[in-house]
């Protein structure tokens, strides 16, 4: 099995193979982490993509945005991969990223599957994450046995492979929207000085029960922020994919320019734009604090 890019979630992925019993070649931009893993795991640190592939049959690859995945799987990466080989790409980017990279695999006989992932990095390890898939049948068939063991569930969104970045930015969006809920609603119980992790105690036991506020909301009133399961800027990255998605299918958001102001406060401060992107909400608490108490 292959492995391209070993940022927090490429790591704790890999660290799933290994422990699923996957031997793992991985290559990483800069070779640290490659070595790290290959020194603590037993996995082989390759130089180049180019190795990963001629190493692997599947090469699964956590890279950052559309400009990281067109800038490594090129046309030039591509000719060189030997024929059969397919790439499952977990990053969440654009649709039309995704179009264009299965363009490409196909030109040079290279499967090519949209498979992002929902979850923190801090589960990754875990095969706790959910997956959603896109691409030619064959392909997704020959990432299957890997996919299924990297989650505990994975959905196939059919051969189209824009339908699974659309599903994830679509998911991600909607977790954006709570993450400012939960900010709301804290800052409205704090005002009143009802302790706000007693608060989410009652939230997350009546009609939020799910993983979003019952991951986030402790975090929220807690201002737990570090560890960082998901940066600020990802955060926006995040935000401005579901605004151009919005844009293609000419979808009104009516929250975005909201949600778009209070991301870019937060990457404007230097308190909080290295914290969790959970750590937005303290915009909405500074704001409330500077208002003062109703008279």
């Amino acid at each position: 099995m292959g492995f391209v890019g070993l940022g927090a979630m490429g790591r704790g992925m890999t660290e799933r193979l290994v422990s699923e019993g996957f031997g793992v070649t991985a290559w990483n931009r800069s070779p640290g982490p490659a070595v790290e893993l290959a020194d603590r795991l037993g996995t082989t640190a390759a130089p180049t993509p180019e190795a990963v592939f001629a190493a692997a049959p599947v090469v699964h690859s956590m890279l950052a945005d559309d400009a990281a995945l067109l800038s490594v799987f090129d046309d030039g990466l591509l000719a060189a991969v030997p024929a059969g080989r397919v790439h499952v790409n977990h990053a969440t980017i654009s649709p039309a990223a995704a179009n264009e990279l299965a363009e490409r695999h196909a030109r040079h006989g290279v499967g090519y599957v949209q498979a992002p992932v929902l979850g923190r990095s801090t589960i990754a390890s875990t095969g706790a994450l959910l997956i959603v898939a896109s691409g030619d049948g064959p392909s997704v068939a020959a990432a299957m046995p890997t996919l299924e063991r990297l989650g505990q569930r994975v959905w196939n969104l059919g051969a189209d492979p824009r339908m699974a970045s659309l599903v994830k930015i679509a998911v991600n969006y909607s977790i954006i929207n709570a993450l400012q809920s939960i900010a709301e609603s804290v800052v409205l119980v704090e005002s009143a000085g009802i302790d706000p992790e007693e608060f989410v105690d009652i939230l997350t036991h009546t009609a939020f029960s799910g993983s979003v506020h019952r991951g986030y909301g402790p975090i929220i009133a807690g201002k737990r922020y570090e560890p960082v399961g998901f940066s600020m800027a990802l955060g926006l990255k995040d935000l401005s994919l579901a605004e151009d998605a919005a844009e293609t299918l000419r979808v009104t958001l009516p929250i975005a320019p909201v949600l778009r102001e209070l991301f870019e406060t937060a990457l404007a401060d230097p308190e909080l734009r290295d914290l969790d992107w959970s750590a937005v909400a303290e915009v909405t608490r500074a704001r409330s604090h500077e208002e003062g108490p109703a008279r």
